[in-house]
């Protein structure tokens, strides 16, 4: 499994690992509990995880690990082994060179280990120096995203729009709008890796299990005499971490919207809301890429604010 993470890069990389929580930006939460959660604790209990690795390649004298995780779902879908770097542990005077050159040797023993291979991080605006790291040792952006949210649920009072839940046979559909909903910008249509046609499957397919499989709570579908449907969004209700947090939160994991339902995205994140505020939820979180206008204009005219930034970075071996 590798080296243990020593106690005091753990030490100097706190402050960046506090903004690992997907949930950082909610302040009613406990940050010592979201920094055991997500941060430094999850590093602490890295080696707990199915799949996971700490992989040690100092450089320069300098102690630098990499947390990483093998995908078994993402690596027998697409053939290919496929890894989510977590992050690296370094201290304050890790020279960048060193980091750059140690996340150089990181690719070359995924490279020697596996042969062809894919590795994505997703890594928050505020680490600039594991950015800078992995930028300058070749790991490429491929998204930008940002997380925007909705807390004071109880003031919720946006008219109402009829929907229902998608039902189990309607998942092939789901589908086929997921893909026809092409985004040239989530990370699967930017990375040049994909191509198109096995983003669109993968994004079908992800799309078909939020009916079919335990990926969503439900997914919401328009449901007016005569209309259509040519729309979904899928919920998350986050049952694990709200638990650990002692809250109760949603999140819009994905949503696509045809012609035929022009300005239903906007209804279907309001019902999200009436929905939440029902279920006594916190909050709602919901996440789009930076170029996404038309959901900040969604998100400015249902109350959302800003939450976090982060970058979606991604390398591979042949």
């Amino acid at each position: 499994m590798g080296t243990p993470p020593l106690s005091h890069l753990l030490g100097a990389r706190a402050a960046a690992l506090a903004h690992y929580s997907p949930y950082s930006f909610l302040r009613q939460l406990s940050g010592e509990r979201q920094q055991q959660l997500f941060g430094t604790g999850a590093v602490a209990r890295w080696n707990e995880q199915a799949g996971a690795e700490i992989v040690d390649t100092s450089a320069d004298s300098a102690v630098i690990q990499w947390l990483l995780r093998q995908l078994p779902w993402d690596s027998e879908y697409f053939g290919t082994p496929m890894f989510r770097l977590f992050t690296g542990l370094f201290d304050a005077q890790t020279a960048q060179s060193g980091l750059a050159e140690s996340a150089r040797a990181l690719r070359q023993h995924l490279a020697t280990r596996n042969g062809a291979f894919y590795a994505f991080s997703v890594v928050p605006a505020e680490d600039i120096r594991l950015l800078q790291g992995l930028t300058e040792a070749g790991w490429r952006l491929v998204e930008t995203r940002t997380t925007f949210y909705r807390d004071q649920l109880p003031g919720v009072d946006f008219p109402r729009y009829p929907v229902r839940a998608a039902r189990a046979d309607e998942a092939p559909y789901i589908g086929q709008l997921a893909a026809a909903a092409r985004n040239p910008y989530d990370r699967y249509h930017a990375d040049a890796w994909f191509g198109d046609a096995r983003a669109d499957a993968y994004l079908a397919r992800y799309a078909e299990n939020t009916v079919a499989g335990q990926l969503a709570a439900t997914v919401l579908v328009p449901d007016m005499p005569g209309l259509v449907v040519d729309s979904f969004l899928a919920i998350s209700d986050l049952l694990e971490d709200s638990s650990a947090l002692n809250t109760a939160l949603s999140r819009v994991l994905l949503t696509a919207v045809g012609p035929a339902n022009r300005g239903w995205h906007a209804r279907l994140v309001s019902e999200t809301l009436h929905r939440a505020q029902a279920l006594g939820h916190e909050a709602v979180l919901m996440t789009t890429q930076a170029t996404n206008h038309a959901v900040f204009r969604t998100c400015e005219k249902l109350g959302f604010r800003f939450g976090a930034t982060a970058h979606v970075l991604a390398c591979h071996g042949h």
